[in-house]
C-alpha cells in the first residue's frame, strides 16, 4: 500500500524547531504519512522565492499535499486555503501568491476552499504560527482522506492572490525580461524561457556571442553591456567566464563557470535585462 506524501516547504530555517513541530503535528494525526522536506531555508519573508521553489519541485514530487508556508502577514486578514490541481495534489498554505506559480504549473486549479473547519486546526491556533495550528493539520487530514470541501467555504480561484512577476518580452532582435531568483551558486535566473529567447532571437548554437544590457536605479540608466556566449553546458565555458544556459527547468540563467555570477555581474533580483545577439 502506497503511504500518503504530505511535503513541506518554509522560510522557518533549522536552528529553531518550528520545522520539526510542523512534522510532529502532522504525525502525530497522521502517523502513516511520507514525509518530504522540499526546503526549510527559503529566505525569510520572500514569498517569490519561496513560489518559485514550489514551482520547481512539484512535477518531480508524487501526487500528494503539499504545505509552503512564507508567511509575512501570518495573523492578519490574509486567508489560510487549501487548492486543489489538475493534476490531484492538493496545495496549502496562505493566500498570498505563495502557491499559484506551482498550482499552474500542476494542471491548473480545479477547487479551492478556505481552511476555516474548526476540527482540522489545533484547539487552539496562534496569531503567530499557523505552520503549526492551521496548515500541519489541515494537510495531515487531508492525507487521512478527508474531503476538501469539509475545510471551509469555497474560494473563487480568479479571487486568490498573484505575485506581479513581469513577464518576459520577445521582440525581434532583443528579448526583455528580469532577474527573478539567485540560487546558491549564484546563478541568476531570470523571468524568462529558452523559448522566449528563440522567439526573440532565433535558434542558437553553443558559443553564439550575446549582450546583456542591464538596466539600473530609479532612473533606468544603463549599465556597461555584459558580453558572453551561449552555453549547453557549464563545461563548454572556460573558469571564470560568464554565459548563459538554459537550466534545468526551462529557465533562461546567467552564470559564472564555477563562479558566483550574481556578485561578479552586480545583478540582484528585479532587475531589467535586454540580451541581444551580436554573433
Amino acid at each position: 500500500m502506497i503511504r500518503p506524501l504530505i511535503s513541506l516547504l518554509t522560510d522557518f530555517g533549522l536552528r529553531d524547531p518550528s520545522a520539526a513541530i510542523m512534522r510532529g503535528v502532522i504525525l502525530g494525526i497522521a502517523p502513516d504519512v511520507e514525509l518530504l522536506d522540499i526546503s526549510h531555508e527559503v529566505r525569510k519573508f520572500r514569498i517569490r522565492d519561496g513560489a518559485l521553489l514550489l514551482w520547481c519541485a512539484l512535477p518531480y514530487l508524487p501526487i500528494g499535499v503539499h504545505v509552503a508556508v512564507v508567511d509575512p502577514g501570518v495573523g492578519t486578514a490574509r486567508r489560510p486555503v487549501a487548492i486543489r490541481t489538475g493534476r490531484g495534489d492538493v496545495l496549502v498554505g496562505p493566500d498570498n501568491g505563495l502557491l499559484l506559480m506551482a498550482a499552474d504549473r500542476m494542471g491548473g486549479i480545479t477547487a479551492a476552499v478556505e481552511l476555516t473547519e474548526a476540527a482540522y486546526r489545533l484547539p487552539m491556533v496562534s496569531t503567530s504560527f499557523h505552520g503549526r495550528d492551521v496548515f500541519a493539520p489541515a494537510a495531515a487530514h487531508l492525507a487521512r482522506g478527508v474531503a476538501l470541501e469539509r475545510f471551509g467555504p469555497p474560494v473563487d480561484p480568479v479571487g486568490l492572490v498573484r505575485l506581479p512577476i513581469p513577464q518576459p518580452v520577445p521582440a525581434d532582435g532583443e528579448l526583455r525580461a528580469h532577474v527573478l531568483y539567485v540560487d546558491t551558486f549564484g546563478n541568476v535566473k531570470l523571468t524568462a524561457f529558452a523559448d522566449d529567447l528563440v522567439q526573440a532571437l532565433g535558434a542558437l548554437s553553443t558559443g553564439n556571442r550575446l549582450t546583456i544590457e542591464v538596466r539600473r536605479g530609479e532612473s533606468g540608466a544603463r549599465a556597461r553591456p555584459v558580453e558572453l556566449a551561449w552555453r549547453e553546458t557549464f563545461g563548454e565555458a572556460a573558469v571564470g567566464e560568464p554565459l548563459l544556459y538554459e537550466d534545468s527547468y526551462g529557465r533562461l540563467c546567467l552564470a559564472v563557470n564555477q563562479g558566483d555570477a550574481a556578485a561578479q555581474l552586480e545583478l540582484t533580483e528585479d532587475l531589467p535585462v535586454v540580451i541581444r545577439c551580436t554573433g
